[in-house]
């Protein structure tokens, strides 16, 4: 029996967890967390029993108390809460399937509890890496990833001598407007790029799929996860969505990772690693497959995916500002108040502003991301 707590227990990879708990049978959920869905998250805690939730607000947190009245659960609020949940002393593996760099703060204090991390919170390494791999290795912490590429390198790599990795490939979908230029790009619509071919995600994420961004920033993640340069990660479309990702090493061999697009293989893989257990759902039919097909990506349409390996080139301070601005850029367009191309011109546009702070502490981080913040709300 393992003991987890699960922060964005109400989202896509939250859920989806719950969903492998309850089909295994021996993963006790201590803890949750969510944001405002309080009915959904009340059924969660009736289901589950855990000891703890968090929630972001105080209200929120009223309400919850309230509703689970009846039950011996623990109802806390805010960052506070958010940290107490993480670092309950039952807690074994602490899932960060929160959005947003809300989630920094529990990973760090999770970590010196001597809490694994099966990581999903892409802003995590993305905007604190440099912090966050240095202490989970102080600590004798894993870090165990969760995206889907991510882990289909993790699984790559089993066995192997990491120091003989040549380079890592990270595959993508290329998103629902593979294949456009820029000028069919001006007018899409929300509902366009919320159709993502192969998979079900959040609303953020999908569009994330749609920039390309969303490549960029698993760039910048396993360039920490992994310890690997720039320069040799390369990201390759696969529009089948069947290979997850690839590791090259030095004598030309390429292992991957393959299997049908379901997210609860990486969440059950990293909560039982090194364990495999089984998953029910579709097989891979090589026969009705017929062919997988790669292209490169179209980085003079998609500009998400070279702004990434530019702000991760400079290191510091800039991959908090791209970070930023994409997730308030992606804001706006799903609120319907820029178009889809605003998108790559927010991010330029923050990153040019922005001097770069090297090594920034937490607090520099979040302030950065205010900084951004702030200039987006000020431009458009």
């Amino acid at each position: 029996m393992k003991t987890i707590a699960v922060l964005g227990s109400t989202g896509s990879i939250g859920t989806q967890t719950l969903e492998v708990a309850r089909a295994n049978g021996d993963l006790k959920i201590a803890a949750l967390a969510a944001g405002r869905n309080i009915k959904m998250l009340e059924n969660q805690i009736r289901e589950f029993h855990p000891s703890a939730v968090a929630v972001w607000e105080e209200e929120a947190a009223a309400q919850l108390r309230t509703a689970v009245a009846d039950l011996d659960v623990k109802v806390v609020a805010g960052m506070d809460g958010l940290i107490e949940i993480s670092t309950l002393p039952e807690v074994e593996i602490l899932v960060t399937a929160i959005v947003g760099m809300i989630g920094i703060r529990p990973t760090i204090e999770a970590i010196k509890a001597g809490k694994d991390i099966a990581l999903a919170n892409k802003e995590t390494l993305v905007t604190a890496g440099h912090i966050i791999m240095p202490l989970a290795k102080e600590c004798n912490v894993r870090i165990l990833p969760v995206d889907s590429e991510h882990s289909a390198i993790f699984q790559s790599l089993n066995g192997e001598n990491r120091e003989r990795v040549a380079k890592l490939l990270i595959t993508a979908s290329g998103g629902p407007f593979r294949g456009r230029t820029r000028e069919q790009l001006k007018n899409v619509k929300v509902e366009d790029a919320l159709k993502h071919p192969n998979w079900s995600m959040g609303q953020k994420i999908t569009i994330d799929s749609a920039t390309l961004v969303n490549k960029g920033l698993e760039v910048m993640e396993a360039k920490w996860l992994f310890g690997i340069d720039l320069d040799r990660i390369q990201v390759v479309v696969q529009p089948q969505s069947v290979i997850h990702s690839m590791v090259e090493f030095v004598d030309g061999a390429i292992i991957a990772e393959l299997g049908t697009p379901d997210m609860k293989l990486p969440i059950q893989y990293a909560l039982y690693y090194p364990d495999r257990r089984f998953l029910a759902g579709e097989r891979l039919d090589f026969g009705k497959l017929a062919r997988i097909t790669f292209e490169e990506p179209d980085t003079d349409v998609f500009s998400g995916l070279p702004l990434a390996y530019r702000a991760a080139g400079e290191g510091g301070s800039m991959p908090t500002v791209f970070n930023a601005a994409n997730e308030k850029a992606v804001s706006k367009f799903l609120h319907r108040q820029i178009n889809f191309l605003d998108i790559y011109e927010i991010i330029t546009e923050c990153m040019d502003a922005h001097k770069t702070i090297q090594n920034p502490g937490v607090e520099e981080i979040l302030d950065a991301e205010a900084a951004t913040y702030e200039l987006i709300e000020s431009r458009w």
